[in-house]
């Protein structure tokens, strides 16, 4: 019988290892996986590079990991959302590396990681110094570079329901980087408020099938 359900986070992110890529989930706070972000502390894990669309907002989520000396590097498109403070601080003191993407790019350089794809060339950052010491080429008389896919040992997820197959289905804006997350990670983990019965998610309404997800744990919905 398959049944990706575990009973607690830590369960949920067991086996993740110090030097790990990890993809994180959301746009600021809406979509991401707090809760399993912050379990990584009391793992242990240090040194990772973390893939998210920001670099944490206030001190929770990936701001804690942050604070707490855990990440290495961050690969996002907007570090200075709102509150960054706490990556702001660490970055100054040199304590972190930086790799900055333009938002697209990021989002399609985790979906060619999880489609198999080795690359693609894109206009965006051509001729400019997001775009230097890449590989670039001239394609129907335009300059475009050369993005490598972005693959990780882990995908963390939030999604509003799952069933214990794995299919998960979120909640209208916080679907976000979720999905493409979902298929490039070695290991994928979604958070989720509710689990249902199988064949209460209506097949045409999944957003991530089950087949792209290792493991489910329930968190309650904050008030």
């Amino acid at each position: 019988m398959i049944d990706k359900r575990v009973p607690s986070l830590v369960a949920a992110v067991a086996g993740i290892e110090s030097g790990m890529t990890v993809l994180c989930a959301g746009f600021g706070n809406v979509g991401e996986p707090i809760e399993l972000i912050e379990a990584l502390v009391g793992l242990g894990a240090r040194e990772l590079t973390i893939v998210s669309n920001n670099a944490g907002t206030g001190e929770r989520g990936i701001a804690l990991l942050i604070r707490e000396g855990r990440v290495k590097k961050v690969i996002c498109s907007y570090p200075r959302s709102s509150d960054p403070h706490v990556f702001e601080a660490v970055y100054r003191a040199g304590r972190i590396e930086l790799e900055l993407v333009p938002q697209g790019t990021l989002s399609e350089r985790i979906r060619a990681g999880g489609a198999g794809i080795g690359g693609f060339f894109t206009r965006v950052s051509a001729g400019t110094r997001v775009g230097e010491g890449k590989e670039s080429r001239m394609i129907d008389g335009a300059l475009h570079v050369l993005e490598p896919p972005i693959k990780a040992d882990v995908a963390l997820l939030r999604a509003e329901r799952g069933d214990r197959w794995g299919n998960l289905v979120y909640r209208k804006s916080a679907r976000n980087f979720n999905p493409v997350m979902a298929m490039a990670g070695k290991l994928t983990v979604a958070q989720v408020h509710e689990v249902v019965e199988l064949g209460t998610l209506d097949p045409e309404a999944i957003h991530t099938p089950g087949i792209f997800v290792d493991r489910i744990v329930r968190v309650e919905q904050p008030a």
